[in-house]
């Protein structure tokens, strides 16, 4: 296991937490290596094994986590990238990623961001508007070329997760309605700009079962067929992202379950099929490392005042996520009931509620399951910089990301003169 005991200390691999926190300080996330490269070959083994013919890509979701580390980690390991703006454009290009395996998603491109990403060369815009056809259009006879592109359609699936991330019900504001697609696609034909390649659909994320995403397999297969019936050949099908990771006691559906079935649900065909996992390559592969400051005794609670926050670790407070709290040296604390908070000035300011677990002022506790949508998520609330990231490496742990000061914070404020 990438994260575990190992002489009573909790362990990244083969480096001890409180190595890291003597290092790096506190908060700070820390990722193993081992287990982004071991979650994203078992996608790879996955598309082997279902289907040794089709042509096949993943595109990590660079949402998830969008460190320069990760992202030259999963680009060295073949990986293309599944991107929402032209930040995330700008990242991958810093660590030599592909740019032919970079499809760019997003219900609301800017001018500059589609002619960034027609003149960088991504394998394929998803377009989730008819606005946004004219638009691109527009932009790629400025340039002089013909823009790749596909339509993000919404199969109208309920993906059963949080309504914060679900994207595929009719209501949701994410692509194009699966009605209208027929018609889209033959309007996108008649403009000269535009390069029709493919089809794209992404459902919700942290899907729990695999039912929901061959049922958007299956509507998205039927559509594909009604398109190249009308003679628009087309070179790819995405079928997204969203399988979910173990948090609590959830039973995620297995990664080469979940890409057999839809693979299934497409039949015999000559498209490539892509994927755009994101939480399932990183989440378990990182904790946000923080130390107790006080342990504080209530009337009706007991709480563990920690020194990450809300603003470090977003999800409890958002979605009402569950995070394993663990001590990183558990003989060293007193074991109780605890709510674990953060020093930000707001009673939805927590990490966990309720758990059991030891802690003692000055310890150190990991927030398991933190390598996505962590750090991506962190701001600078109560104007606390945000927390520094290391990676480790078997015996090694390596910065990174530095910690922000307090400085940086305010370097591009002024006041005014008058």
């Amino acid at each position: 296991m990438s994260f575990a005991y190992a002489g009573g200390v909790y362990c990244a691999e083969g480096v001890s937490l409180e190595d890291v926190a003597q290092r790096f300080g506190t908060p700070c996330y820390v990722y193993s290596r081992a287990a982004i490269e071991s979650a994203y070959r078992e996608f790879a083994q996955a598309l082997v094994s279902a289907d040794r013919v089709r042509p096949s890509l993943i595109c990590y979701s660079v949402k998830a986590n969008s460190n320069l580390a990760v992202l030259a980690l999963l680009a060295r390991l073949g990986a293309g990238f599944d991107i929402v703006s032209g930040g995330e454009l700008a990242r991958v290009r810093a660590v030599g990623g592909d740019m032919g395996k970079v499809v760019f998603s997003g219900v609301g491109k800017s001018e500059a961001e589609i002619a960034r990403a027609l003149e960088a060369r991504v394998l394929c815009l998803n377009l989730e508007s008819e606005e946004e056809l004219v638009r691109t259009d527009a932009i790629a006879k400025h340039l002089g070329m013909r823009a790749p592109v596909a339509f993000r359609v919404n199969p109208d699936v309920d993906a059963k997760t949080h309504p914060y991330i679900s994207t595929g019900l009719k209501h949701d504001k994410f692509g194009v309605a699966y009605a209208d697609a027929e018609r889209l696609y033959r309007e996108a034909t008649a403009r000269p700009n535009i390069e029709l390649v493919g089809v794209g659909c992404h459902i919700g994320s942290q899907l729990t079962k695999s039912s929901p995403l061959i049922d958007a397999a299956a509507r998205i297969a039927e559509l594909v067929e009604r398109i190249e019936t009308a003679g628009i050949p087309l070179a790819h099908v995405d079928l997204g992202g969203g399988i979910g990771i173990r948090y609590r006691d959830e039973t995620p559906p297995s990664i080469d379950e979940v890409v057999t079935s839809c693979l299934a649900m497409l039949g015999e065909g000559r498209h490539k099929v892509i994927f755009d996992p994101g939480r399932a390559i990183v989440g378990n592969a990182g904790v946000l490392l923080t130390r107790v400051e006080y342990i504080k005794r209530g009337e009706a609670k007991n709480f563990v005042v920690v020194d990450a926050a809300m603003n470090d670790l977003l999800r409890p407070a958002l979605y009402q996520a569950w995070h394993e709290v663990v001590a990183v040296r558990p003989s060293d604390g007193v074991e109780d009931i605890y709510d674990v908070v953060g020093p930000v000035c707001e009673s939805g300011d927590f990490l966990a509620k309720d758990r059991r677990l030891s802690a003692a002022s000055g310890g150190l506790l990991a927030i398991r399951s933190a390598g996505a949508y962590g750090m991506v998520m962190s701001s600078n609330y109560n104007s606390r910089p945000r927390c520094p990231e290391a990676m480790v490496s078997g015996a090694r742990a390596e910065l990174v990301r530095r910690r922000e000061s307090v400085e940086e914070l305010y370097a591009k404020e002024s006041v005014p003169t008058w």
